[in-house]
């Protein structure tokens, strides 16, 4: 949802403050496919070093707490049973569980418990960035329709109606997925957006009478 709202505000910001200058279709779709085009890639290659960041770190913490548990297994034990005691086990029943998890498969229970890690499961850079790529170039694809589809006339008018209603309808939505207050959510983008657009539009109209 976060990549698609980007692309829906970027991009409709862009053509709309071009728009504010001329509403020909030559410009406005060079500008809206440009800030397609560069949004989707920014946000692939933002997402892809992150997430390759996290990874690295994650993959450090694996190499760590297999070395610890090599060279300090009754220390590592300790710590085992000292996590599952503060979950509220009691200092008998939480030896008994680190001893037989520490038995069956000592890293994986350490990860899990210390670390909140699944080493079988680490964030892939490449599906997060391909999945922002995505989700932006989806959310981007609505303010360019918009913009270029109707009469010149009405270009910049459907297009704020057009976002506005998409910002709505997906705010609605994250906050129905995340359990959160649904009017605040989709409010909070819906005043975002329309500022967006406004000051964009606002800035490409005045340097279109003063500049261009």
């Amino acid at each position: 949802m976060l990549g698609a709202n980007d692309g829906i505000v970027s991009v409709a910001a862009l053509v709309v403050g071009v728009a504010g200058v001329s509403t020909e279709t030559g410009p406005l779709f060079v500008a809206g496919v440009a800030g397609l085009v560069g949004g989707a890639i920014s946000m692939a290659l933002g997402e892809y070093v992150s997430v390759s960041s996290q990874r690295d770190t994650e993959r450090a913490l694996i190499a760590k707490e297999t070395r610890e548990l090599q060279e300090l297994p009754e220390e590592e034990l300790d710590e085992l049973t000292r996590l599952y005691r503060e979950r509220g086990l009691t200092d008998e029943t939480a030896r008994q569980v680190a001893k037989e998890l520490t038995a069956h498969d000592a890293l994986a229970a350490h990860l899990e418990v210390e670390l909140h890690i699944d080493r079988d499961d680490l964030v892939n850079p490449w599906h997060a960035a391909l999945s922002s790529a995505i989700a932006f170039t989806l959310g981007a694809l609505l303010p360019l329709l918009a913009i270029l589809l109707p009469p010149p006339e009405w270009r910049v008018p459907v297009t704020f109606i057009a976002v506005i209603a998409a910002l709505a309808l997906t705010g609605t939505l994250s906050a129905h997925l995340g359990d959160a207050p649904k009017g605040r959510a989709a409010l909070r983008l819906v005043v975002g957006g329309a500022l967006a657009l406004a000051v964009t539009w606002l800035i490409g109209s005045l340097l279109g009478t003063t500049v261009v």
